[in-house]
This record gives structure tokens, sequence and C-alpha cells, in this order.
């Protein structure tokens, strides 16, 4: 396997989060990713979504579109490559919480979407460090 054959997960690079201190979501999507069908060799594409919850850090994002295109020649699976993507981004980052969702265009009739999740969601924190959702003091409960 040649190096053009192979996606170049040192391509990735990250920052310090900036607030580390409060769980929130980054997400970014990625509508024109492409690889290639180890079986045909005909492209693949899809639409690459990221969410995580950072830690003590972020995914610079240039060098994550550079990583991207790192795959635009290697032939994998769609399974293979958003398990891929997903291990490579939990090395760099050692994130709370990471989901990486593959929605890969039309191929045979068939539209395959593949997701992989790093980590537990956690509900927002509210101040004071407490999970779940504020309710103020003496108010009611909606009723279902």
């Amino acid at each position: 396997m040649t190096q053009a054959e192979r996606h170049q997960p040192k391509l990735l690079e990250h920052f310090p989060n900036p607030g580390p201190e409060r769980d929130y979501e980054i997400r970014f999507d990625c509508p024109e990713f492409t690889c290639v069908c180890p079986k045909t060799g005909q492209p693949d594409f899809a639409a690459i979504r990221i969410r995580y919850v950072p830690d003590r850090k972020c995914v610079e994002l240039k060098s994550f579109k550079l990583y991207l295109w790192s795959f635009r020649a290697v032939g994998a699976f769609h399974e293979k490559v958003t398990n891929t993507i997903c291990d490579d981004l939990v090395a760099l980052l050692r994130p709370r919480f990471l989901e990486v969702a593959g929605h890969f265009n039309v191929r045979g009739g068939i539209l395959t979407t593949i997701v992989c999740r790093h980590g537990a969601e956690q509900p927002a924190r509210r101040p004071g460090g407490q999970g779940g959702r504020a309710v103020r003091r003496g108010a009611r409960e909606p009723r279902p």
C-alpha cells in the first residue's frame, strides 16, 4: 500500500479547549467526503457529521479538512472509514463524548448510514456543576 492509498492521521492537529470547565458540543458537517469502494474501485461519496464534547483539546479545522481529503484514494468499506475517523479523533482528542456519522450516497440502490460513538452523552450541566435540566425552585413540572 502506497502513501496515497492510506489516510493520514498525522495531519490532525489540536489546540487547547478554551472552556474545559463546561460541557459544550462542537459539530462539523463535511458534505464532500470521498473515498473508494474496495471492491469496484469506484468513488464513494458521503457526508460526514461529527459531534463531540471536548475535554482538554479541540481539533483544528484546516487539519481536519486535510485529514478527510487523505481518504480520497483509500479503498475501504463504509464501516471501516467511519470507525477509523472515530478512532483517530479519539486518539487525538480524548473527548468526553464523540459521535461520527457517515451518510453515504446511494450505491446499488442502497443508502448507507454508519454511526460510531465514543463515551456517554452527558446532560448539559447547570451552573454549579450539577447535571440535568434547570428547574426553578417552586416551579411545577409540566404534565405529560
